[in-house]
């Protein structure tokens, strides 16, 4: 969902990468969301962080607790910048229906964007 923002938000000034530990596939949850509100992730993929390794990042934004402990290092010239924002598959696990999980997911979307909007590229 962070690169889906990135893209919609700031693709015009920045190029944005999203890669993890583990690729775990695309949440059909997370394109879900992101639809309704006119982004398709559709066409994105799970990527693990060698696949990017060979990038020259000015900027890096871990986007959970778990990848912050996990961070590769990066060059000294590379920002890197540790944001947690909750887990949505993780916490719709315990969802009593469909719509209590989605919910989660809309939560973390909303938060991801007013993250984005207020990113300062400098």
């Amino acid at each position: 969902m962070a690169e889906g923002w990135a893209l919609h938000l700031k693709g015009k000034v920045i190029e944005p990468h999203s890669a993890g530990i583990i690729a775990q596939g695309l949440n059909p949850r997370a394109v879900k969301v992101m639809k309704e509100i006119g982004i398709d992730i559709s066409r994105h993929f799970s990527k693990e962080i060698v696949s990017v390794r060979d990038i020259s990042f000015d900027r890096v934004i871990t986007v959970c607790s778990q990848a912050e402990k996990s961070c590769p290092t990066f060059p000294a010239k590379t920002q890197v910048t540790h944001v947690s924002f909750d887990d949505p598959p993780s916490l719709s696990k315990f969802s009593k229906n469909e719509e209590e999980a989605l919910f989660h997911f809309r939560r973390v979307r909303d938060e991801i964007r007013v993250f984005i909007e207020k990113l300062s590229l400098k």
